[in-house]
């Protein structure tokens, strides 16, 4: 068992936010503020949870790919090592499509399109950030205006990103690229207006679709927008008393 002191979330809350699984995978809706594993100043994080996810196996499940501390949403767990091993090469193939969900400030000046800008990091230490950098790593994001509306801080959009590739804050990065950073982005968005502490990340990896299984169609997950998104995306044309997501488990687990 975890550390209670390291775990984030408790049995109960962990497995109440399982949304799919069965003997290979498990998914999870991702809560928002909470790091998926220790970085560097340590303290509680999300895999310490993970013994709670073993539903029969010896073995806790792991990471198969990573989510930053703010984003919410779908994020893939292997359960054994062969798992593990198949989802590294979905993911560093570019198999694994990935939908996310921003609200951003300002409205991009194209409804979609794709964004082509190489990325490289910036320091190595506490405080470091990514930039574009056309001799960093590739990076490929599409992106597709779905609803806008004009907020007291100004005109805000939601955008849905698709990722091509898996650059460590691609989408926030590229979203500011684009004149339009995500709401509530400390490191690439907008300083906060005078009297206005700022507002949480509004990034949310909304849906993922994996071809796990070579005779059968993939696993398609959705996990429903975080509270602090769902004004915002209703102003946006969103109807979020409707997004409601059923927990789903195969029938081989």
């Amino acid at each position: 068992m975890p550390n209670p002191a390291s775990a984030a979330l408790s049995a109960e809350e962990i497995l109440a936010r399982v949304l799919y699984r069965d003997g290979l995978v498990i998914v999870i809706n991702k809560p928002p503020g909470i790091p998926v594993h220790a970085g560097f100043g340590g303290g509680p994080n999300l895999e310490h949870s993970f013994a709670h996810l073993t539903f029969g196996l010896q073995r806790a499940p792991s990471l198969a790919h990573r989510l930053d501390r703010d984003t919410s949403g779908c994020l893939v767990l292997g359960r054994h090592t062969k798992a593990l091993r198949d989802l590294g090469e979905m993911f560093a193939g570019g198999d694994v499509r990935k939908t996310y969900w921003a609200v951003v400030d300002g409205i991009p000046k194209n409804t979609e399109g794709r964004i082509k800008i190489a990325m490289s990091k910036v320091g190595s230490g506490p405080g470091w950030k990514m930039k574009a950098d056309p001799k960093g790593q590739p990076a490929i994001t599409d992106y597709k205006v779905r609803g806008t509306y004009e907020s007291p801080r100004g005109p805000r959009a939601w955008v849905e990103f698709h990722p091509h590739t898996g650059r460590t804050h691609q989408i926030r990065l590229h979203s500011a690229e684009l004149g339009c950073p995500v709401v509530g982005d400390k490191v690439y968005g907008r300083m906060p207006t005078p009297g206005f502490f700022g507002e949480p990340l509004m990034l949310h990896a909304r849906a993922v679709t994996l071809p796990l299984h070579p005779k059968r169609d993939p696993i398609r997950v959705r996990a429903p927008v975080p509270e602090h998104m769902r004004d915002d995306l209703r102003a946006c044309g969103f109807d979020v008393d409707k997004d409601n997501v059923e927990p789903q488990k195969s029938k081989s687990q």
